[in-house]
């Protein structure tokens, strides 16, 4: 299973976007801002392809996708939430979103954790700037 997350709209504290599974639109993320420097909870994570697993999360006490390998990170989730506040670096997934307050809600988390764990072989996620012909989704 191949996830994308094409990172769509930006402001100095997050960043909103689109998620696709297989190459088909599924829902819509948010995630803390992009910065040149690090600063502990409130920082994207960086572009790039990542792994996907299915494991415990102590924190929220059931199985969740947790992407590996992050550099600089640690502990990255793909969950619900509704702004950047609930996001600690994480990828926050909902099925609908406010472009004018930058917050999602109608969470999409119990449905990704299906197709995730339904998925057969290893799960990736490619985090990318905006694309050409995704703007309207």
């Amino acid at each position: 299973m191949k996830i994308e997350v094409i990172r769509d709209l930006f402001t100095e504290e997050e960043t909103l976007g689109k998620l696709f599974i297989d190459g088909e639109f599924f829902c819509y993320t948010l995630e803390d801002a992009i910065r040149p420097q690090k600063i502990k909870h409130k920082t994207a994570i960086p572009k790039g392809c990542y792994e996907v697993v299915y494991v415990p999360s102590p924190k929220y006490g059931r199985l969740m996708p947790r992407l590996l390998n992050v550099p600089n990170f640690e502990g990255i989730l793909i969950h619900g939430g509704n702004t950047n506040r609930d996001s600690s670096g994480c990828i926050l997934v909902a099925f609908k979103r406010d472009t004018n307050r930058f917050v999602i809600w109608s969470s999409a988390s119990d449905a990704i954790n299906k197709r995730i764990a339904k998925a057969v072989g290893k799960v990736f996620i490619e985090i990318v700037e905006n694309k050409t012909g995704y703007n309207n989704v």
